[in-house]
């Protein structure tokens, strides 16, 4: 499948691993997805600058592809985790949060391409304004950080589309290789998903994580702090202990205090999966067993070409 992506990025398929915090975290994810035709993206987010060096020379080492690297720049070290990627002369920043304008002209005098996560037609355009390669676009139905205004994936994407003249990467929902097929026929570029990779040997995470993507179904997550910046979880005790205190009328301080009590970490890396952060998108409901990343990717593929031929017959 030859896309603006594919051509921009010089990748074999139009399909991203996103960055997923601590489930792509480590380099394993990213070579493997990487190397099996796909674009691999590492999340710098949760790493200690120390941790992200070795994980981008690891990358280097185990793969010749392109790989992405996401950096929020909000982050209070977006600044010495920038540092250490113009450093590693990364191929693929994938950013999100914050403006891109600044740190465009850097990364650029080493090749990489920039791709920036929005999650609004506003955010969009301001991108293209700036000058980024290409786009992410985040619906609703994503783990993490989807869209305060909770806007779906097939409405963005396309909104965004009309809106902009940049390669697109649609982002949300999407498990299989039809939901691959269905995004490229709105007339996205190429695709991104997190919670599918979740559920891989390759992914960072406990297993007890990986196992309650596996159960959930597609009504088994939950916006925690809608009206703020919302995450999209599985549903467990800790958001359920959040959504009767919002219905009780609980003060700001209180609800901040029970948002706070919890962790991504607590779920990601010790596998409290009650009353940890358990992120993950509706997409888990299309998720049934854990395979290798690259046996994921395969089959992403020959369901997205199966997909074009249904509607070729039709």
């Amino acid at each position: 499948m030859k896309t603006r992506i594919t051509e921009l990025l010089g990748i074999e398929h139009p399909i991203f691993q996103a960055a997923m915090s601590w489930a792509s975290s480590s380099s394993a994810l990213a070579i493997a997805v990487s190397n099996a035709g796909g674009m691999g993206v590492i999340a710098a987010g949760p790493m200690r600058p120390e941790a992200f060096r070795r994980a981008l020379a690891e990358i280097k080492a185990g793969t010749s592809k392109p790989y992405g690297v996401n950096i929020p720049l909000t982050d209070a070290r977006a600044a010495e985790l920038l540092d250490i990627a113009y450093q590693a002369r990364i191929p693929v920043m994938v950013a999100s949060q914050g403006g891109p304008r600044e740190h465009l002209a850097r990364f650029r005098a080493i090749g990489a391409k920039w791709l920036h996560v929005v999650a609004s037609v506003e955010h969009a355009k301001k991108a293209e304004a700036a000058g980024v390669d290409a786009l992410v676009v985040d619906g609703a139905e994503a783990g993490g950080h989807p869209p305060p205004s909770e806007v779906g994936t097939l409405v963005l994407v396309r909104r965004i589309i009309k809106a902009t003249r940049l390669p697109v990467v649609a982002s949300g929902g999407i498990a299989d290789g039809a939901g691959v097929a269905a995004m490229l026929a709105l007339g996205a570029d190429a695709v991104q998903l997190g919670t599918r990779f979740i559920a891989t040997p390759e992914a960072s995470v406990h297993e007890n994580y990986k196992r309650a993507v596996l159960a959930a179904e597609v009504d088994g997550t939950t916006l925690v702090a809608r009206g703020r910046l919302p995450i999209r979880q599985l549903k467990n005790a800790f958001s359920a202990k959040f959504e009767a205190a919002e219905r009780s009328g609980a003060s700001r301080e209180e609800l901040e205090a029970i948002f706070k009590g919890s962790s991504l970490r607590q779920a990601a890396l010790e596998g409290d999966v009650e009353w940890g952060k358990v992120e993950a998108g509706q997409s888990a409901g299309l998720v049934n067993e854990i395979l290798p990343a690259a046996e994921v990717l395969r089959r992403l593929v020959a369901e997205a070409e199966e997909a074009r031929r249904r509607l070729a017959s039709l």
